[in-house]
Protein backbone atom coordinates (compact mmCIF):
# COMPACT_ATOMS: atom_id res chain seq x y z
CA UNK A 1 0.00 0.00 0.00
CA UNK A 2 3.18 2.54 0.96
CA UNK A 3 4.50 1.43 -2.15
CA UNK A 4 0.83 2.31 -4.00
CA UNK A 5 0.96 5.76 -2.47
CA UNK A 6 4.40 6.62 -3.40
CA UNK A 7 4.12 6.17 -6.86
CA UNK A 8 0.41 8.33 -7.07
CA UNK A 9 2.53 11.14 -5.41
CA UNK A 10 5.34 10.78 -7.85
CA UNK A 11 2.61 10.51 -10.46
CA UNK A 12 1.17 13.73 -9.48
CA UNK A 13 3.70 15.73 -8.74
CA UNK A 14 5.41 14.62 -11.83
CA UNK A 15 2.06 15.48 -14.16
CA UNK A 16 2.17 19.01 -12.53
CA UNK A 17 5.40 19.76 -13.16
CA UNK A 18 5.11 19.13 -17.13
CA UNK A 19 1.60 21.26 -17.20
CA UNK A 20 4.00 23.84 -15.40
CA UNK A 21 6.08 23.55 -18.43
CA UNK A 22 3.54 24.15 -21.03
CA UNK A 23 4.38 27.27 -22.60
CA UNK A 24 1.37 29.83 -21.98
CA UNK A 25 0.39 32.92 -24.76
CA UNK A 26 2.32 35.17 -22.79
CA UNK A 27 5.32 32.87 -24.01
CA UNK A 28 3.89 32.99 -27.31
CA UNK A 29 2.87 36.72 -27.75
CA UNK A 30 7.05 37.44 -26.41
CA UNK A 31 8.43 35.23 -29.09
CA UNK A 32 6.24 36.37 -31.79
CA UNK A 33 7.06 40.01 -30.96
CA UNK A 34 10.63 39.16 -31.22
CA UNK A 35 10.35 37.63 -34.26
CA UNK A 36 8.14 40.62 -35.82
CA UNK A 37 10.54 42.97 -34.83
CA UNK A 38 13.63 41.29 -36.66
CA UNK A 39 11.16 40.85 -39.38
CA UNK A 40 10.15 44.59 -39.47
CA UNK A 41 14.47 45.10 -40.11
CA UNK A 42 14.84 42.60 -42.57
CA UNK A 43 11.96 44.77 -44.42
CA UNK A 44 13.14 47.74 -43.88
CA UNK A 45 17.04 46.60 -45.10
CA UNK A 46 14.83 45.18 -48.15
CA UNK A 47 16.38 41.35 -47.69
CA UNK A 48 13.12 39.72 -46.23
CA UNK A 49 12.88 36.36 -47.01
CA UNK A 50 9.55 34.45 -47.91
CA UNK A 51 9.85 31.96 -46.05
CA UNK A 52 9.80 34.27 -42.91
CA UNK A 53 6.86 35.88 -43.53
CA UNK A 54 4.82 32.15 -44.00
CA UNK A 55 6.79 31.17 -40.81
CA UNK A 56 5.35 33.77 -38.36
CA UNK A 57 2.00 33.12 -40.22
CA UNK A 58 2.09 29.59 -39.44
CA UNK A 59 3.23 30.48 -35.46
CA UNK A 60 0.30 32.76 -35.51
CA UNK A 61 -2.18 29.42 -36.76
CA UNK A 62 -0.27 27.60 -34.50
CA UNK A 63 -1.35 30.02 -31.12
CA UNK A 64 -4.60 30.53 -32.37
CA UNK A 65 -5.38 26.78 -32.54
CA UNK A 66 -3.69 26.90 -28.79
CA UNK A 67 -0.68 24.98 -29.37
CA UNK A 68 1.37 27.41 -27.86
CA UNK A 69 4.59 25.35 -27.68
CA UNK A 70 4.48 24.53 -30.84
CA UNK A 71 3.92 28.44 -32.40
CA UNK A 72 6.88 29.42 -30.19
CA UNK A 73 9.06 27.23 -32.13
CA UNK A 74 7.62 28.18 -35.11
CA UNK A 75 8.42 32.25 -34.02
CA UNK A 76 12.03 31.50 -32.81
CA UNK A 77 12.27 29.74 -36.30
CA UNK A 78 11.11 32.69 -37.80
CA UNK A 79 13.01 35.82 -35.75
CA UNK A 80 16.00 33.16 -36.69
CA UNK A 81 15.62 33.40 -40.29
CA UNK A 82 15.02 37.15 -40.49
CA UNK A 83 18.21 37.33 -38.83
CA UNK A 84 19.60 35.44 -41.28
CA UNK A 85 18.70 37.08 -43.85
CA UNK A 86 20.03 40.43 -42.35
CA UNK A 87 22.63 38.89 -42.00
CA UNK A 88 23.37 37.59 -45.18
CA UNK A 89 22.82 41.46 -46.62
CA UNK A 90 25.50 42.59 -44.47
CA UNK A 91 27.96 39.84 -45.69
CA UNK A 92 26.82 40.50 -48.96
CA UNK A 93 27.03 44.30 -48.67
CA UNK A 94 30.71 43.97 -47.64
CA UNK A 95 32.06 41.20 -49.79
CA UNK A 96 30.29 41.76 -53.27
CA UNK A 97 33.37 42.78 -54.75
CA UNK A 98 35.23 39.42 -54.14
CA UNK A 99 32.68 38.16 -57.00
CA UNK A 100 33.94 40.63 -58.85
CA UNK A 101 36.55 39.31 -62.25
CA UNK A 102 39.39 41.14 -62.81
Amino acid sequence: MMRFAFLAVAFVCGFGASAALAASADDFNVAYAKAEVAEKQAVQMKTSWTATVSTLKSAKQAADAGKFDDAIALAQQAEALANASIAQAKDQQEHWRDGVLR
